[in-house]
């Protein structure tokens, strides 16, 4: 166990942690234990870029966790917690190196944040909208490379459907660099809930065409005009597409690739597609 810290090294905090106790365990189960996650609302924000845009978006931080022992916390580390009024918490060295899943050096800092649910119906849209729906993902790593390219590249959302990946999952939300506090990340049930929202959208005046990816599609992307709104539809990682997709999708389009690769990864189509409508619609 870390040594007890010298205060010089260390902001003034009420409450320490040093030992695995019971609120160290509940934090360390946000990392594996997606029920628990789930269940308290919480998880943790790693890394220097990801903390920082989840405090630019206004995100809801419960607690920050700094470390108490080793060198000396940054200018930066030392300024955001003199400047945020959320519960600080001082953790041990060899603790934040186990929460930061680090082997090698322990974070200076990592936040406790809340989940966020946003839901269909209260999307914000630009005026030619584009949703990115990722069917029934199996990769943390690859649903948050997937918002990261989703944020990049101007689309207004990206929705998770069926039981697929966590986006508040570790993996995600460090594959994300933090654009999964940038845009709104929506998890839904079913194929029937993405063509109520665009059924309500039409309605309302809003056009939005369902366009999905896969190595079989008639028509290749760039032939495609996606000066529309658009919902481009990511195929499952191993499957690609359930049936229902294939069957609410108006076209279904394909990337041409050569090499010895038989298909590009999930994120991968994602990003050639998301790149390519965006070089439309300049």
């Amino acid at each position: 166990m870390s040594r007890t810290p010298s205060a010089r090294h260390r902001p003034a905090s009420s409450v320490l942690v040093t030992t695995r106790n019971a609120r160290f365990q509940q934090w360390q189960s946000y990392l594996t234990n997606r029920a628990k996650r789930t269940k308290a609302g919480r998880f943790l924000i790693q890394g220097v870029r990801p903390l920082n845009l989840a405090l630019e978006h206004d995100w809801p931080i419960e607690s920050l966790l700094h470390r108490i022992d080793g060198p000396p916390l940054s200018d930066w580390a030392r300024e955001l917690l003199a400047t945020r009024s959320v519960e600080q918490i001082g953790v041990s060295a060899e603790l934040m190196a186990e929460l930061g899943e680090k082997t090698d050096t322990a974070p200076e800092l990592i936040a406790v944040a809340k989940t966020r649910a946003p839901r269909l119906k209260d999307l914000r849209l630009q005026s030619v909208p584009l949703i990115v729906v990722f069917d029934r993902p199996t990769s943390p790593g690859n649903l948050g490379t997937l918002v990261r390219s989703a944020n990049a590249f101007g689309a207004d959302a990206v929705v998770v459907v069926g039981h697929g990946a966590d986006p508040f999952d570790p993996r995600s939300v460090r594959a994300s660099t933090g654009s999964l506090f940038a845009m709104p990340v929506v998890t839904v049930s079913s194929v029937d809930e993405i063509l109520a929202f665009r059924d309500a959208r039409r309605a309302s005046g809003t056009e939005l065409h369902i366009v999905g990816t896969d190595e079989t599609g008639s028509v290749t992307i760039d032939a495609h005009d996606f000066g529309g709104g658009t919902v481009l539809v990511i195929g499952n990682e191993t499957r690609g597409m359930s049936a229902a997709w294939r069957g609410a999708c108006d076209t279904v389009v394909n990337i041409p690739i050569g090499g010895a690769a038989s298909s590009l990864g999930a994120p991968s189509a994602g990003a050639v597609a998301l790149y390519e409508i965006a070089r439309q619609r300049r």
